[in-house]
């Protein structure tokens, strides 16, 4: 049987993780300059690359952890250094060089993994299907990961509206923002996960 309450709680969660108002001004700096069916692509391509993660993290992610005997807090410290070099190239202009405007495909990283799929969401589904109760259980768990990458994938397709509205000056304006909530996001994860190390020393 359904389980709403578990539904509510994951999906809960997952959105305030994985912040779809949050991720919006970090996909449309990194996806500026692009064709609108090449934006709209990638939108599409990173919510698939994130759900592939979450849901192999979800079936196995204990047992990969452990076969690579990587704790999680090495997974956040390492996540976290990886969005903080993005964010040094989005606050510097460096993303902006037509050669990585055409070249990367910021779909995959940083956008799929570890922006959207990161160690905090990680985490929670495989908590979360850890603890889920009967095939119900599993249902409301694997129905709340589904939902929740509907929304970001409709946030990242819908928000491409506003690069029309704000133009060249407002793409770089919104670049440099996203470089500088991508490095505060990047710092506190790595601090999360460093403060996780010292807790377990």
């Amino acid at each position: 049987m359904f389980d709403a309450a578990v539904f509510g709680s994951l999906f809960v969660t997952l959105f305030v993780i994985m912040d779809p108002p949050g991720i919006t001004p970090i996909f449309l700096a990194l996806t500026a300059g692009r064709p609108v069916r090449t934006q709209r692509r990638m939108a599409l391509q990173a919510v698939a690359v994130a759900f592939g993660v979450i849901a192999v993290f979800g079936l196995l992610g204990q047992q990969i952890l452990g076969y690579l005997h990587v704790s999680v807090p090495a997974l956040m410290i390492a996540g976290g250094l990886l969005l903080l070099l993005i964010a040094l190239d989005l606050l510097t202009g460096k993303n902006d060089e037509p050669t990585q405007t055409k070249d990367v495909n910021v779909a995959l990283v940083p956008l799929g993994m570890p922006l959207l799929a990161g160690p905090g969401a990680i985490v929670s589904v495989i908590l979360a299907v850890q603890h889920a109760e009967g095939f119900g259980g599993r249902v409301s768990v694997w129905s709340a990961i589904v939902a929740m990458h509907v929304v970001l994938w409709l946030v990242m397709r819908y928000s491409l509206v506003i690069i029309r509205v704000i133009r060249d000056g407002g793409v770089v304006l919104v670049t440099r923002l996203a470089g500088m909530m991508l490095s505060a996001i990047a710092v506190q994860q790595i601090i999360n996960g460093v403060t996780q190390v010292v807790r377990g020393a």
